[in-house]
């Protein structure tokens, strides 16, 4: 197994700011006074197996839920045990994370997911985002922005699309349910109600976010009090604070009594309508009513040794990890150490280039055509062949294969459920941006996605805003297959991160023996910058402005500090984050082929929880 020296070196740094160390070398040389000063710099302790960087996976035989938080794993369990499937355990954690975790996603917001599904032996996907107003062109909608607007706000009505969770839910319970609706909404009901004590992780988020809005209430005029009063009341909430939310226990249970017709026509229907109008939406209840979640078809590439990954097509950007996947195949990535700067630098060029095709063809296919030749092996061979194996190209262009980029952090959970049957629910849920677009509705207790803001604003581009039309999506649930096996469900949260982050666990696991809870431990690079699949096409005549091509490479402390300086030599843009922030919350759970046996891992930079029965 070659996790190599380099790499479990700079493992060790993981408790260190290694971007000050004559700071740190004074505070060590100082007589500490308190225990925190005492525990400057410490690293990780021993263990007795495994990486000491790293915590033991989990191991169960009946069952698996990984979430972002540990009270939603249970819930999930309790269904589990209860005789529900793990769909039904994965809408009754999806359900209770937009509770405990209104930071990354709730009933406002777009779900997508892919279901194994063991009776059938056949993967499905489900695309469960939600379009722009019917009667509202672009035209429309710049008179609204104003003349001088690139680009939709991310606050008030205008970036809001349809919310598709809800609808999405009850597509995936009427195919793959087993006890009732209500039955998997009853914990997050009383949990609403009753209240649930504010996790570490998601109260810094949420302070960050409320500090985001009040920002954003400087240069933009939009509602915040309902947001403001439904979770904000007392400032943000601190870890430990009881939180609860009686407006979305009474919304979750008309849902759990009227089914879906009531988010899309019933009484909630009408009530979001009324405020997103009194707002200046465009929406009319019979945009509500038209929505529908669409089963699609899930698209696998083999990498090596058996291993296929699998991801859902446009208009999200799970492509881009199949693209990365189809290029990094061409080399051997064995043959350096796992945190060497050859490696770095394929997967960073990897992602540029997949990234500039993500920009320039990923849009909502009812509007937009996928070129056809994107997930070839010819293809991949061909843009592995721009990659230049001394130094970082300046600037790479999409590809013109034959027959939308996002940057930044995205908000957003992701949780996977295996039970006892064999089923993986491998599910995403997102607000986008922060934790929407500020907006929540009289009475409702959950506020709208932001997401329409990832649409262009140029009438040319693909992603161009239309009138019923799904924006670019940057939230991608994913699947391994191993020898045409169900193997891994997984996930990695976090806007343009997540093709990266897919691709990053895969290499561990594949190219580097690690086990299931060390590859998503490992220190992680995050590339950010190039055109966007908001920016306008190039050469329009919107294009006005200068797009930063080579943008920035983003490592964690744990990467060797020999590394670092060498990626710099080769021409990257380098910094060390040392928050964890933009690197994306992984879960996965892995089915042994032989004895069904699961195995679990859940994320260090969030607060989640990976446990079986």
């Amino acid at each position: 197994m070659r996790i190599t020296t380099t790499l479990l070196a700079g493992a060790a740094l993981l408790g260190v700011n290694i971007s000050g160390p004559l700071a740190a070398q004074e505070a060590q040389d100082a007589a500490a006074t308190t225990t925190e000063e005492a525990t400057q710099g410490i690293g990780p302790g021993a263990r007795p197996a495994g990486a000491d960087w790293s915590r033991s996976p989990v191991l169960a035989p009946n069952g698996m839920a990984a979430t972002a938080h540990p009270l939603a794993t249970q819930v999930a369990l309790d269904i589990l045990k209860a005789g529900g499937s793990a769909v039904d355990a994965a809408i009754a954690a999806n359900a209770a994370l937009g509770l405990m975790e209104p930071t990354g996603n709730g009933i406002g917001g777009d779900l997508f997911a892919i279901v194994y599904d063991p009776k059938t032996d056949r993967l499905y996907g489900i695309n469960g985002s939600g379009r722009s107003p019917s009667d509202q062109t672009l035209d429309q909608l710049k008179s609204k922005l104003g003349d001088d607007a690139t680009s939709i706000p991310p606050v008030g009505p205008l970036p809001i699309t349809i919310p598709g969770t809800v609808d999405a839910w009850f597509d995936l319970h009427e195919r793959f349910g087993k006890l009732p609706i209500a039955d998997d909404l009853a914990s997050a009901i009383r949990y609403a109600r009753e209240g649930h004590p504010v996790a570490p992780v998601i109260a810094m988020y949420l302070q960050r976010s409320l500090a985001a809005y009040e920002a954003r209430l400087k240069r933009y005029d939009f509602d915040f009090d309902n947001a403001r009063a439904t979770y904000f009341l007392n400032g943000a909430p601190e870890a430990g604070d009881i939180f609860r939310n009686p407006d979305l226990a009474d919304t979750l249970e008309r849902i759990a009594r009227n089914g879906r017709d009531e988010f899309y026509e019933g009484e909630t229907a009408q009530r979001i309508v009324d405020y997103l109008r009194e707002q200046g939406s465009a929406f009319t209840l019979e945009d509500f009513a038209a929505h529908d979640s669409e089963w699609v078809d899930v698209s696998c590439v083999h990498y090596r040794k058996g291993y296929e990954l699998c991801e859902l097509p446009p208009n999200g950007q799970g492509f881009a990890a199949l693209q990365m996947v189809n290029i990094l195949k061409n080399v051997d990535l064995a043959q350096w150490d796992r945190g060497s700067p050859q490696v770095l630098h394929y997967i960073t060029e990897a992602k540029r280039l997949a990234f500039e095709d993500v920009a320039r063809y990923y849009a909502d296919p009812e509007f937009a055509s996928t070129p056809e030749g994107l997930l070839t092996d010819a293809y991949g061979r061909e843009r592995f062949a721009e990659i230049d194996p001394e130094k970082a190209t300046p600037a790479f262009a999409p590809g013109a294969p034959t027959a939308p980029k996002l940057e930044g952090p995205g908000d957003t959970t992701y949780l996977t459920v295996a039970d006892k049957d064999g089923m993986m629910v491998s599910l995403i849920q997102s607000n986008y941006r922060g934790m929407g677009g500020g907006l929540v509705a009289d009475g409702l207790g959950f506020m709208f996605q932001d997401r329409g803001e990832l649409f262009s604003l140029d009438p040319a581009h693909p992603n161009a805003y239309a009138p019923s039309k799904r924006p670019f999506h940057t939230i991608i649930p994913a699947f391994v297959t191993k020898d045409g096996k169900p193997w891994m469900s997984f996930g990695l949260m976090g806007g343009g991160m997540q093709p990266q982050g897919h691709v990053q666990i895969l290499v561990n696991l594949v190219d580097y023996g690690m086990n299931l809870q060390e590859a998503g431990d490992a220190a992680r690079l995050m590339h950010d910058g190039g055109r966007q699949p908001t920016d306008p096409l190039e050469g329009s005549p919107a294009d006005a402005y200068e797009i930063d091509s080579l943008g920035t490479l983003f490592v964690e402390p744990g990467t060797p500090a020999a590394t670092i300086e060498a990626l710099r030599a080769m021409g990257h843009s380098v910094e060390i984050e040392t928050t964890g922030i933009p690197f994306g919350g992984y879960q996965a759970i892995v089915r042994d082929p032989a004895t069904g046996a699961y195995t679990g891992a859940t994320e260090m930079r969030k607060d989640g929880q990976a446990s079986g029965y």
